[in-house]
């Protein structure tokens, strides 16, 4: 039977005019709007690094905040070659809203220019969803080295250094690290030249710290919090361009050296051509998870502070920090490939 006005009982005119609305969903038809309460299909979530660290804890902390909102969220680890595997899996993956993953300093700005080699284009191979915190960075020094060189506070290392060039080393946890980059900037920003001894590792080196064999490294707060408060270690300054609340006596590296501010953040992105109704979704629901006084207690515990943008800004943000980090990486002439 032909399609003839009269053939258009209110009943068939539903039926077709509900067929054309999803096909307007676009790509996908239904599979465009996912990220609904009512989905059956749950969401990916890959992480690019092993379970049980800081990013994966907030990772699971935030998909049982959104479950409400989104539905089943599932946790999917694919650590390997310094976050570039999982990424690459959400590069490639439909975009559909069904996989989203973790973007982090590492993978989409300092990986681009320390691997000579990247299976994904940081800038144009995804969509920005939100960042999710940021954690800030210390600068701390053996106390028995701080006691012994008669260093007490952040500007008397750097009256040292210049002092004594070449005769402070750092440790960091390998070429190309975070720790071995933010040294490379303080360095610069400061005047001073350091001698830097990499370690297989963030806990190899931190070891090397205690046991006095390097003089200062740059890591991460959570991490050296228990030696800070154990007398182990001094800490002289943090990284973030304000003071953290967890070490308010603790200055900003920018009080004496304005301009520098280098932030361990990871955040959430999908596929670049996930729809944009579809990325807004997933924006609201994190965004409401991450505004929630639970997480804000929690990250807490991490020395992690919840940070929510609009998907504009976290691109934005990422490309920032894309261009800060080209000039670091090339300048420390660090390479992994």
């Amino acid at each position: 039977m032909s399609l003839t006005s009269h053939s258009f009982t209110p009943r068939r005119r539903q039926v077709v005019l509900s067929l054309a609305a999803l096909g307007s969903l676009g790509p996908g038809g239904l599979l465009a709007q996912p990220v609904m309460g009512t989905s059956t299909k749950p969401i990916r979530l890959v992480v690019p690094y092993a379970a049980g660290g800081p990013i994966d804890v907030t990772a699971r902390w935030l998909a049982e905040r959104v479950r409400d909102t989104l539905g089943t969220v599932v946790i999917d680890n694919r650590p390997g070659a310094g976050g570039n595997l999982g990424v690459d899996l959400v590069a490639k993956a439909a975009p559909d809203g069904h996989t989203i993953g973790i973007s982090a300093v590492a993978t989409h700005a300092i990986n681009p220019w320390l691997f000579s080699k990247m299976p994904f284009d940081a800038a144009r191979d995804f969509a920005p969803i939100t960042q999710i915190l940021r954690v800030p960075n210390v600068l701390v020094i053996n106390t028995q080295t701080a006691e012994r060189l008669d260093i007490r506070s952040f500007q008397d290392l750097i009256t040292y250094a210049r002092a004594h060039p070449g005769q402070l080393n750092y440790g960091s946890g390998g070429n190309g690290s975070a720790g071995h980059l933010a040294g490379e900037m303080f360095k610069k920003a400061a005047g001073i030249f350091a001698v830097h001894i990499p370690y297989n590792g963030g806990n190899p080196a931190q070891l090397a710290l205690l046991s006095g064999q390097v003089d200062f490294n740059i890591d991460n707060l959570a991490t050296a919090a228990p030696n800070i408060r154990a007398g182990k270690l001094k800490a002289l300054a943090v990284t973030t361009a304000k003071r953290s609340n967890v070490l308010p006596d603790v200055p900003a590296m920018a009080e004496a050296l304005p301009g520098l501010e280098i932030d361990t953040w990871w955040g959430l992105v999908a596929p670049a051509a996930t729809p944009a109704d579809v990325v807004q979704r997933l924006h609201q629901a994190f965004a409401a998870a991450l505004n929630d006084p639970q997480t804000r207690a929690r990250f807490a515990q991490l020395m992690a502070e919840p940070v929510v943008n609009t998907p504009a800004a976290f691109g934005e943000f990422m490309a920032s920090e894309r261009a800060k980090y080209e000039k670091v990486v090339k300048a420390s002439g660090a390479r992994v490939d």
